[in-house]
């Protein structure tokens, strides 16, 4: 009996410690898992959680100090105007010029719809778009008359700019140009004619090619004007401007260099107010003036073998 009695408090003790081992195993496990935890947190990391939290913790401070400072803002600005007496808010307005419309017809011949490509009609359609806009600010605003729209040109309209139905001061004709104004009336401006426009005539409505091709249809505008009768003329350009370029110019500069015209008075003021500097446009006297000094700078050897 008292072998029995030590054998059980032997295992009682064996299973004692064989609880304690796993009990520390635990704890040290434990406290592996937590360090493994804060050495993956790095001190960077801390940081910026740090860092996110106290912007978190600030966001209403930072809401009101943005209020305050508009008012403020806005209680300098009134102080100042009311010091002013008004005068600075008068001194933004910008002076209003006083419009004078003209009696001048332009009309924008689109019945060349089939010789251009869909890109070269969306070139067209804004370049139409830009002298529609010119016009309503120009100070000498004219008559235009849009003739022959159709085909890929109205589908363009249509698609890209559906408020052209509403465009106000212009007449949109589905119509040839030359059943909306009489014949004799017409003038087509293109630089294949031989006459050279001097002055505008206020009588006549002078035409403009609706035509984006880069020259594939060289002269067509001219053979259009003379079979069916009409007057032609050329922009006197080549009596003003030297250009590196050629002549031939898109329809909104055709159109915007009449509206400079109405309001200068002046073919090369109106020429050098519209051209883009791609074109190289130089003033002719200026180029005659530089070849004269080209001249009077050459030696005696070199002016006797010009001779």
């Amino acid at each position: 009996m008292a072998d029995d009695s030590v054998k059980s408090e032997a295992s009682a003790q064996q299973e004692n410690d064989n609880g304690g081992n796993k009990s520390s195993q635990k704890t040290v496990s434990s406290n592996g898992e937590n360090a493994a935890e804060n050495q993956t947190v790095s001190k960077s990391q801390k940081k910026k959680l740090l860092k996110q939290q106290k912007w978190e913790e600030e966001r209403e401070l930072r809401k009101q100090r943005r209020k305050e400072k508009k008012q403020q803002r806005r209680l300098q600005r009134t102080n100042h105007l009311e010091e002013q007496g008004g005068e600075a808010q008068h001194m933004r307005k910008r002076p209003r010029r006083e419009v004078a419309p003209s009696s001048l017809r332009l009309v924008v011949d689109c019945s060349f719809d089939n010789l251009m490509l869909t890109k070269d009609v969306q070139k067209l359609h804004k370049q139409i778009q830009r002298c529609y806009a010119e016009n309503r600010r120009a100070l000498h605003p004219v008559q235009v008359y849009l003739t022959s729209l159709g085909g890929q040109l109205k589908q363009s309209m249509d698609k890209k700019d559906k408020g052209w139905v509403n465009w106000k001061d212009i007449s949109i004709k589905t119509e040839h140009y030359s059943e909306v104004v009489a014949r004799e009336e017409l003038v087509y401006l293109t630089s294949d004619s031989p006459n050279v426009l001097e002055e505008l005539d206020h009588k006549k409505a002078y035409v403009i090619g609706g035509l984006v091709d880069h020259n594939h249809h060289k002269g067509i505008t001219f053979e259009r004007a003379t079979e069916l009768g009409i007057a032609h003329a050329q922009l006197p350009l080549s009596s003003f401007v030297k250009m590196n370029s050629r002549k031939v110019l898109a329809v909104n500069h055709v159109f915007e260099i009449i509206l400079a015209y109405l309001e200068k008075g002046s073919w090369q003021e109106a020429f050098f107010t519209v051209l883009p500097q791609r074109k190289g446009a130089v003033a002719v006297d200026q180029e005659k003036e530089e070849e004269d000094s080209d001249s009077d700078s050459d030696t005696p050897d070199q002016t006797e073998k010009r001779a």
